[in-house]
């Protein structure tokens, strides 16, 4: 089994007045690899991304999506000399998309208060979120169900939880 193809982006957040950004790596199904945020969005904000997203996968991918952002190029030469690198508006949508439910989780909590709030949210909301989530190709309506249900007894065994 080969390392999933990374797709990459940012999302800009207000705490405090200041802007953020939310650097996010997703993979071809949809599932968030990793996430970090940080105050900049220039070459060193993506090196960190990239480090950090090839420690936790160990193996470098054969590619890599990103969006038109020039600092992804810099910060791919750095870190992953060999992979290849797709940058173009339309390919990336999987990873601007996986920015929705955050979004209306954002809109509920009414804003987040501070960045390291936000950091510690987010990686366990992706984490959770990627265990209910169906896998891209089997989005049917009884596959989505037996999955969420599958999904909804490994988070009872994992929580301790009774029926």
């Amino acid at each position: 089994m080969g390392v999933k193809l990374p797709r990459a982006t940012r999302l800009g957040i207000a705490i405090g007045g200041r802007k953020h950004w939310l650097w996010r790596a997703v993979d071809q199904d949809g599932y968030v690899l990793d996430e970090i945020v940080q105050p900049r969005r220039d070459t060193k904000a993506a090196r960190r991304l990239l480090v950090r997203l090839l420690k936790k996968q160990g193996l470098p991918p054969k590619r890599i999506v990103t969006d038109k952002l020039r600092s992804y190029g810099a910060a791919r030469g750095d870190v992953m000399r060999g992979v290849e690198h797709r940058s173009h508006k339309g390919l990336n949508n999987r990873a601007e998309n996986s920015h929705v439910p955050l979004r209306k989780r954002e809109r509920t909590m009414q804003g987040f208060r501070s960045v390291g709030g936000l950091q510690r949210f987010i990686s366990v909301f992706s984490a959770v979120r990627n265990l209910f989530v169906p896998p891209h190709q089997k989005r049917s309506a009884l596959a989505t169900h037996i999955h969420r249900i599958r999904a909804m007894a490994h988070w009872k065994v994992v929580t301790g939880a009774t029926a």
